[in-house]
């Protein structure tokens, strides 16, 4: 599946990024964010002891509410006080949740933001079905926004759905790197578009200022999966989230290893990274350690790296109809910040 790497809630403050922002707008943004934090946790009350304390569960462990913060930042371009603004950053941000529980029993995971799963801990059937309990109180919460709400949500579930499909069926005979494009579009930056639309129509922005906002949040989703996968190979330490090269041991086909494998370099170093990723998950840690190595610098990791700040680019020319402001430069600021993460 495709990973995340989680830091705190507090971290996703755009201040806490490194990035030169304006300080009234950037604590608009960590009180909206304070604002989400508070109604997630009565979002995913219940009743019922187990489903709440299962529910809680992610929620607790915190995670980079990048979707909530993309909510936060549409709403600058109209009245980010709006009430709102914080139901919808909670209708992403339980929709994503919700697909983390079924992500996990589908990958059968162990570990998610540094605790254990909801499945290892109570079980696939509770972390299905505390998935759907999830969806449920995202799409309660769509309706009281209006019927415009409920059927973007609804589409993105669809999207997400078919994202998932595609991951779990795979290429059938299609391009590998155009699947994996695919896939990341449907799972991951299809949600945050939604999540950038909704902070513009929920704050009252204009309509070309959301459509706007949606371009954006599509392109800077794509990068931003894409950063974090990066991150899983160029990180020296856990800054991905997860131990680095976790993805290679697990044989995830991230796109600088689905370019390595689909080069044609005839160098020693790149037949030899080819020869170790064509074998699948590589679990022996001295040809695990290596293929690290080379895959670090390898012609395909500096494609990546390139196919990343494409995408943050596109996002940035997405912005072009929006007003000149704070608000505006500092979302170029996150493009520039998540085409320089990795390195």
């Amino acid at each position: 599946m495709v990973s995340t790497g989680d830091p705190t809630p507090r971290e996703t403050a755009l201040s806490s990024l490194g990035l030169d922002v304006d300080p009234a707008m950037d604590e608009s943004v960590s009180a909206t964010l304070a604002a989400v934090e508070e109604a997630l946790r009565v979002h995913v009350t219940s009743a019922d002891p187990l489903v709440a304390e299962a529910a809680r569960h992610l929620a607790d462990a915190g995670g980079k509410r990048f979707r909530p913060l993309l909510v936060a930042l549409g709403a600058q371009f109209g009245d980010p006080a709006s009430p709102e603004v914080v139901a919808a950053a909670n209708v992403v941000e339980l929709t994503h949740l919700a697909t983390l529980y079924h992500d996990d029993v589908m990958d059968e995971a162990a570990v998610r933001r540094g605790a254990s799963s909801a499945n290892a801990r109570w079980g696939n059937s509770v972390a299905i079905l505390v998935g759907d309990y999830l969806f449920a109180q995202a799409a309660d919460l769509a309706a009281s926004l209006g019927t415009e709400a409920v059927h973007l949500q609804a589409q993105t579930f669809a999207r997400l759905v078919h994202g998932q499909i595609a991951e779990t069926v795979g290429p059938r005979g299609t391009d590998p790197i155009e699947h994996h494009l695919f896939v990341i579009t449907e799972k991951t930056a299809s949600l945050i578009a939604t999540a950038a639309r909704f902070g513009g129509l929920f704050s009252g922005a204009r309509p070309e200022h959301v459509e706007a906002l949606a371009g954006y949040g599509h392109a800077i989703g794509i990068a931003f999966q894409l950063s974090d996968d990066l991150l899983d190979i160029a990180s020296e330490s856990v800054q991905s989230g997860k131990t680095p090269g976790t993805d290679l041991r697990e044989g995830i086909p991230t796109l600088p290893v689905l370019y390595a494998l689909a080069g044609d370099d005839t160098d020693a170093s790149a037949v030899r990274l080819r020869e170790l990723l064509a074998a699948g998950p590589i679990t022996d840690d001295t040809l695990h350690a290596e293929a690290l190595s080379l895959l670090r610098e390898s012609a395909a990791m500096k494609r990546a790296r390139e196919t990343v700040r494409s995408y943050a680019e596109e996002a940035r020319t997405q912005l072009a109809p929006l007003p000149d402001g704070a608000p505006k430069r500092a979302m170029e600021s996150l493009c520039d910040f998540i085409a320089d993460r990795t390195g």
